[in-house]
This record gives C-alpha cells, sequence and structure tokens, in this order.
C-alpha cells in the first residue's frame, strides 16, 4: 500500500495527535484533565435537538438533498445575517449549507487554487488554513499575527511575490488561537487590499456568537465593498454546541459561492436535511437567549482559568471572544511545546502548544474553556502548583 505523497507534506492533525496523547496517559491510569480541544462539553441546545428528531421522522428528509440546500434553511441563514448583522443577503444565490466549517474551508482550496497560487494565511491560525493550500498542491503564505499589532496581520508586509500569486486569504475573528477581535478599520484595508490583488477573502467566522465583556463580532460582509471580494463561512458548531452535527453556511459573493458549488456537486451528496432544520432552528431569535446563557459560563470559566494563570506568575489578558484563553509560555522552556509537554507530565493537564498552529505562535499556549467546572477548577488548580 503506498499512500499519496501529498501526505508527506503536512505534519500529523494537532488534535488528532493530542486525543492520542490522552489516551495513553488514561490507559496507563492517570487522570488527565485536557484543556486543548475547543469541543463544547455541554448539550445541543433542547429546541434544536426536538427540532432534528422531528426532522429524523419526517421520511421525507431520507432521501438526496439538494446541494444548494433546503430554501428554508438559507431563508433562515439570510434572516440571521439581516437581524444580526445588518447583512442583506439572496438566499437564492448567496448562501448555501456546508457540512461544517472545515469542509467548506478545504474545499475552497479545491475550487480557487492551482499549483504555484498562494493562499495569505493567517498565522497562527486553524490548521486547516495552512494544510489545505499545501494538500491541492498550492502554497499557504504565513501573515503573522503578533501581540504589538494585536494579533492583527501587518498587510503591508505580505512580500511582493505572494501578492502577486495570492488567490484566497484566510481571516477569522473573533480569532482562534488568540481570541483578538478586529480592530476598526481593519476589515476595510483587507476590502481595498484585496480588490489590489484580485483575491478571494474568506473570513472564517465561527466565533462571532461566543463573546464577552459587551462585546458585539461584526461580519467581514457588513464592510462596504466585502460582498464584491469576499465569502464568509458562518458555523453553528460553537455558539449552538453542535460542533458533532456539521452545520455551517458559506455566504457572500454569489459568482464564489456558484464556483464552490460546481465542486462540492462533484464531491458529496449535501447536507443531510434534518441538520439543516436543526440550522433553522438554532438561528430563530429565541435561540438568543441560549448563547447568551453560554456565554456567561464561559467568562466565568475565562474569569477562573486567568485568575489561576496570573497567580502562576503567567501575563495573561481575558479574550472578548472565542473559547480559548491565548497566554505567553513562562521564561525557561525552550519551546511552547515543551511547556506543555511539562504541563502534562507534571500535573497531567492537556494543553495546546502555540507553534502546532503556525510559526508565529510560537511562545504561547492555548488554554479551551469546554470543560465541565468542576474539573476545570480541579485543572486550574493544579496549575497553580505546577513547578518549574
Amino acid at each position: 500500500m503506498r499512500p499519496s505523497k501529498r501526505l508527506d507534506r503536512i505534519p500529523p492533525y494537532l488534535f488528532a495527535e493530542l486525543e492520542r496523547k490522552v489516551a495513553a496517559k488514561r490507559a496507563a491510569g492517570v487522570d488527565v484533565i485536557s484543556l486543548g480541544i475547543g469541543d463544547p462539553d455541554t448539550p445541543t441546545y433542547p429546541a434544536i435537538v426536538e427540532a432534528a428528531q422531528r426532522a429524523v421522522a419526517d421520511p421525507s428528509t431520507h432521501q438526496y438533498p439538494s446541494h444548494r440546500g433546503r430554501q428554508d434553511f438559507r431563508e433562515a441563514v439570510a434572516a440571521f445575517y439581516s437581524r444580526r448583522f445588518g447583512v442583506t443577503l439572496d438566499p437564492d444565490g448567496e448562501v448555501m449549507p456546508a457540512i461544517g466549517a472545515k469542509e467548506c474551508i478545504f474545499n475552497l482550496n479545491l475550487a480557487f487554487l492551482d499549483p504555484g497560487d498562494v493562499a495569505l494565511a493567517a498565522d497562527p491560525g486553524y490548521p486547516v488554513y495552512a494544510a489545505g493550500p499545501t494538500l491541492v498542491g498550492a502554497e499557504a503564505a504565513p501573515m503573522p499575527l503578533v501581540p504589538k499589532r494585536g494579533f492583527v496581520p501587518d498587510l503591508d508586509a505580505i512580500a511582493l511575490d505572494h501578492r502577486a500569486r495570492a488567490r484566497l486569504m484566510y481571516l477569522n475573528y473573533p480569532n482562534n488561537p488568540t481570541g483578538a477581535i478586529v480592530p476598526d478599520g481593519f476589515f476595510e484595508e483587507v476590502v481595498d487590499f484585496a480588490r489590489a490583488h484580485d483575491i478571494l477573502v474568506v473570513h472564517d467566522n465561527a466565533y462571532s456568537e461566543t463573546t464577552y465583556d459587551g462585546y458585539v463580532a461584526p461580519s467581514f460582509l457588513a464592510t462596504p465593498g466585502a460582498g464584491e471580494v469576499g465569502v464568509e463561512v458562518f458555523s453553528l458548531s460553537k455558539g449552538y454546541n453542535m460542533t458533532g452535527w456539521r452545520c455551517a453556511a458559506i455566504v457572500g459573493n454569489a459568482e464564489a459561492i456558484g464556483q464552490y458549488w460546481r465542486l462540492k456537486s462533484n464531491i458529496d451528496s449535501g447536507n443531510f436535511e434534518a441538520v439543516q432544520l436543526a440550522g433553522v432552528a438554532a438561528l430563530a431569535p429565541e435561540r438568543d437567549a441560549d448563547v447568551q446563557a453560554m456565554n456567561a459560563v464561559y467568562a466565568r470559566r475565562r474569569d477562573l482559568v486567568c485568575d489561576a494563570l496570573r497567580a502562576a506568575g503567567v501575563e495573561v489578558t481575558p479574550p472578548k471572544g472565542t473559547i480559548y484563553v491565548w497566554a505567553p509560555v513562562p521564561e525557561g522552556f525552550a519551546s511552547a511545546a515543551a511547556y506543555c509537554e511539562h504541563v502534562l507530565e507534571q500535573v497531567a493537564v492537556v494543553i495546546s502548544p502555540g507553534g502546532a498552529y503556525g510559526a508565529s505562535g510560537e511562545g504561547f499556549f492555548r488554554i479551551s474553556l469546554t470543560t465541565p467546572d468542576d474539573r476545570l477548577l480541579e485543572a486550574v488548580e493544579r496549575l497553580r502548583t505546577l513547578e518549574a
């Protein structure tokens, strides 16, 4: 058996490696607490589950779905964008369901990149931003996100060669892994840059509904001109506790979505219609209260973690969005991976090394807030007792 050489171009997927390490420790009888993977620990909201149960029992959902998606799902997404972001979308041409954001982001590489092309990728960032272009034979050019710029890329620093070959740009705010929010005026800069260099902007909008301290995250598409140069991938995974459902939508530029549809219709058979109907229920105005209640839980957990890190001598800024805390590695460790390995071996707590999200993530680590309160409290107590 000979695997494709393209697999040699990418490292093992970060979260798969984390799962392997946790399993090995637990098999050895160690009480491991994992703060590594951002998978909500609380159930999907009951009204969503009930809508899905009704839909699964309805025989009309049991056949092949349309690749374009159900009309009521597309209309629900458009209505949500209007109500939440003030963005007007045509349900018939500017909205299409996706089998989760990860699938959508990867397939955009297949639709828009050829060998020799470049995707400008936020670094650190969701690993698929870099792995996707590599797997299709293109190049991922990192855009460093550094603290002194508030974890926002310097568009003026992008190399001329990369500008000339770039076809895609991956952005994500609120940002995973840093928790950063987009500053005023940056999306406007992105629109101008994309216009000047004929680049399709892909804004990964996975965390817009998970915010704190009164912050309300915008949509990239609310920026004047954004619909001419970009698409947004809106995921229901995190804000609605629906990671396993694989329910998302790509919205924005109709021509780009049309090309995505051409590709998708040759790759898969679309989203199960019962999942789309669960998405309709999730995006109803009545679910806003559920989202806010969940955010209050995450805000409390965020403060627990930040207090514990400060007590351990780690300087950390509480994020205003996402389900993560991004913090600098304490002095005395050669790398973020070395520190995370030390934490795992000394106190059996799993945290993610920043370098796994890109070279600019080196020197940081990420803690996920998706752990039940009692286990999170135990984990932060262990971190307080950690010795260098």
